[in-house]
């Protein structure tokens, strides 16, 4: 069966019958020694309208190959941009503006209306950033990212989470003690920003800090909201919210579905594959997208996802 259900509650949101349909692969690579080099992640749906005047894409990352790839319903795959430096995590800002997590930089870009870059942050204090992964933005245009350090970069000595202010004059650092941050995700009233910890095997919990309404986290808020721990390969890596707030975050198995209260609900199981990332899309935002080391697919959801970017264009 594709979709193991761990509790009640999961045929809410996916039929148990439902597979996932593969849409492309060979992306990624691996060196001289048979180990991953880089991996298929980053996806993003391009909803029709915008600024381009186009739309109903996906825009996902070939991270070894340094480009990004566009699958576009009875096109597939193509290439929609060479030289990325490496960029890992993608999102849209709310003027639809994409919002991209460079490693090879090590820093976090948008690409403007007519597609100049802008750096939207490339050190913290002075120092390097170490490795930025992934990226949301807030429906204010505040950006969060998260930094993992993973490659054993010095100039910071931890690994942080991010908030850069909307007109791009602050970077402030919300958290410090994670090992290694990936994935990130707002609850649909952005109450709550969820964190997940692949080395932990975990997804954490903050409020956002209601007093001062500065987007900031309230720390003395900090939890554990679920625990990804199992047998199975893989972990918590990229992570959505749909409009009921549940949450839907890699992990063993597969991708994990996890109701507001934190309970797993189930998994959407990929066999011998790793999923690294996931994007709801589609016209009515029910296609869930989903990245694996080198595999592109989707799985239709009955429950739409939130929106990127947030609100109207």
């Amino acid at each position: 069966m594709p979709i193991e259900q761990i509790a009640a509650g999961l045929e809410r949101i996916v039929a148990a019958e439902r597979e996932v349909e593969w849409l492309g692969a060979g992306y990624g690579g691996v060196d001289e020694r048979g180990r991953l080099t880089g991996v298929a992640e980053g996806p993003v749906w391009w909803q029709a309208g915008g600024w381009w005047n186009e739309g109903g894409y996906l825009l996902f990352s070939d991270i070894a190959a340094n480009r990004r790839l566009r699958w576009t319903p009875g096109k597939g795959v193509t290439i929609d941009q060479e030289g990325t430096n490496n960029a890992n995590g993608l999102t849209r800002d709310r003027l639809g503006r994409l919002v991209a997590c460079e490693h090879g930089s090590r820093r976090v870009t948008r690409q403007e209306l007519d597609r100049s870059t802008t750096v939207v942050a490339n050190n913290y204090q002075g120092r390097r950033l170490n490795r930025p992964n992934d990226v949301i933005v807030k429906s204010d245009g505040a950006i969060y990212f998260t930094d993992p350090n993973t490659r054993g970069v010095t100039e910071l000595d931890f690994a942080g989470v991010y908030r850069v202010s909307p007109d791009l004059g602050e970077t402030n650092l919300l958290v410090r003690d994670f090992i290694v941050p990936n994935g990130l995700a707002f609850s649909p009233d952005e109450k709550i920003l969820y964190i997940n910890d692949s080395r932990r095997r975990h997804i954490r919990a903050f409020n956002l800090d209601a007093a001062w309404q500065s987007g900031m986290l309230d720390l003395a808020s900090d939890r554990v909201f679920c625990d990804l721990s199992g047998p199975r390969r893989g972990v918590p890596d990229g992570m959505k919210v749909d409009i009921q707030g549940n949450v839907y975050c890699t992990g063993p198995g597969g991708v994990w579905l996890i109701n507001a209260a934190g309970e797993h609900l189930g998994t959407i199981l990929l066999g011998d594959r790793i999923a690294t990332n996931l994007a709801f899309g589609g016209n009515d935002w029910t296609t869930l997208f989903i990245t694996t080391y080198n595999e592109l697919g989707r799985i239709q959801i009955n429950i739409p996802g939130v929106p990127v970017p947030r609100g109207n264009l």
